[in-house]
């Protein structure tokens, strides 16, 4: 039995939004040419490997992007999850950076916003029950920037500060039978990346 089940989170590509620099968050905003553009440049970087299918955010953007993967890559798109949706950010989404955006800001987010730890358990657990069901495969799951850093950096333990547009990361997930579960990132934001992550209790 293969040891490793291999996750490769991708963001989207860009989207008007994201060129305009407005906050996303549940928005469902498409993808501009830019971003179709970007998500066949990531998938000619992932052709090197080999991967058995993808699942994806329910989110138009996510939804597209994981498509080009899939036509790209030669593999079929079998699921949308609802928990792969990126952050709530509330009265916050559509803005750019001004005075109003400013007045929402509290640590950690925005006011009537979903906080980091929301985000953290809703998909960790997601990414967790996806490699539980799926042992020993490659994955494909397409999702969402601050939803690919939080979920990352919780599963690992080391800071994910920047997640860009249409950008593979890879984690491989260890389940033992006698003991916690393990994360290792090996790609972060494009790049090869080594740290080791802690041991996490349970799922």
């Amino acid at each position: 039995m293969t040891p490793h089940t291999t996750l490769a989170l991708v963001r989207h590509g860009e989207t008007a939004w994201n060129a305009q620099k407005r906050i996303q968050g549940r928005s469902d905003i498409p993808l501009n040419a830019t971003g179709r553009e970007q998500v066949r440049a990531t998938a000619r970087a992932m052709q090197v490997d080999e991967w058995d299918f993808i699942v994806c955010s329910p989110l138009s953007r996510a939804r597209e992007s994981a498509e080009i993967l899939g036509s790209e890559l030669g593999i079929n798109v079998v699921a949308e999850f609802p928990a792969l949706v990126e952050r709530d950010y509330g009265p916050a989404e559509g803005l750019q950076d001004s005075e109003e955006l400013t007045a929402l800001r509290i640590p950690g987010g925005f006011t009537g916003a979903e906080t980091e730890l929301e985000v953290a358990r809703r998909s960790t657990t997601a990414l967790t029950d996806i490699v539980t069901t799926h042992h020993g495969k490659r994955i494909i799951v397409v999702a969402h920037g601050t939803l690919i850093r939080i979920a990352m950096t919780a599963l690992t333990g080391a800071e994910v500060t920047t997640i860009s547009n249409a950008a593979h990361s890879v984690l491989l997930h260890t389940a033992r039978e006698d003991g916690p579960h393990e994360w290792h990132a090996t790609i972060v934001n494009g790049e090869h990346y080594h740290h080791r992550a802690p041991v996490s209790p349970g799922r």
